[in-house]
């Protein structure tokens, strides 16, 4: 391995070194930034600049991890998400920017059809990282948000993102539905992005992603849509008369999930949504208006 003792050194092998075993070359900029507590324009400018030999170490080991496998977000211990940075570790999804569409299409349909409303009960259901409940929290005041999840690792990373970005949140543990169900609450708006992938799908997936992030929060039976079919009959025991529903879907999921929400909801206005790279990728039910 050559002899690093400058930024550009270091960038450079990274690069190669990861171009070579297959991995996007971007995770080395990305690890030293985090190694060197730099923004790119501050990175960019200090090309020249020597690197501690310790530092240079830790950078490799880093580099070396992401070659086989670890996702740099995990390295690096944060990814972030509708310009906020979240806590993500391997209890968690990492999360994607499809979400942030879903979050931004939600919050649209809640600005429309609740103009006025004081108030608004929201949950989001497999809180993972808190990407989703957090952001929606932030960015209306109005909404009380809660959100569910089985895992309580996931809840404790979620908790910690909560804390850190100043955003109150009702934690329950339990599954779906059910603990909001018990509880006799009654909601506005249901959110979710559930484990969607089929499970014969699982081994066409990277190694980055099947290998290690949380495979109880990526299979959703043998066809990906067992989550979509139990919500159907959990959603009308705690949604109001008018209400809004935002689902996230894997690719070619987008109008069975809308199907099964017609069925549900005879007379709700159903939209399927797609992504910014033109996959179905959301699905919107406005119920009762």
């Amino acid at each position: 391995m050559q002899q690093i003792s400058k930024i550009y050194e270091a960038l450079n092998w990274a690069s190669s070194f990861l171009r070579e075993a297959g991995r996007d070359e971007n995770a080395g900029e990305l690890l030293l930034r985090h190694h060197l507590q730099m923004t790119r324009s501050q990175l960019l400018g200090n090309l020249r600049e020597d690197m501690k030999l310790e530092l240079v170490e830790k950078f490799k080991a880093d580099v070396q991890k992401h070659q086989e496998g670890i996702p740099v977000q995990y390295l690096i211990g944060e990814e972030e998400f509708y310009g906020r940075p979240f806590l993500v570790n391997k209890e968690v999804l990492i999360p994607r920017p499809e979400t942030e569409e879903l979050v931004l299409g939600l919050l649209e349909r809640i600005h429309k059809l609740y103009p006025q409303q004081q108030e608004l009960t929201l949950v989001d259901v497999g809180t993972g990282s808190g990407a989703i409940s957090i952001t929606l929290a932030l960015e209306d005041p109005r909404l009380k948000v809660m959100t569910v999840d089985i895992a309580a690792a996931s809840i404790e990373v979620a908790r910690k993102n909560a804390e850190r970005l100043g955003a109150k949140i009702d934690f329950f543990e339990g599954d779906l539905l059910q603990p909001l169900i018990k509880d006799n609450i009654s909601l506005d708006i249901i959110v979710s992005n559930p484990p969607y992938i089929p499970e014969s799908d699982i081994e066409t997936l990277s190694t980055v992603v099947k290998d290690h992030e949380p495979i109880r929060a990526l299979v959703g039976g043998s066809d990906g849509l067992d989550f979509y079919r139990r919500f159907m009959n959990e959603i009308p025991k705690v949604i109001k008369n008018k209400g809004i529903i935002a689902f996230e879907v894997g690719i070619g999921q987008g109008q069975v999930v809308a199907d099964m929400l017609k069925q549900t909801y005879q007379h709700a206005k159903v939209d399927v949504v797609h992504d910014i790279n033109g996959k179905d990728r959301m699905v919107f039910a406005e119920i009762g208006w």
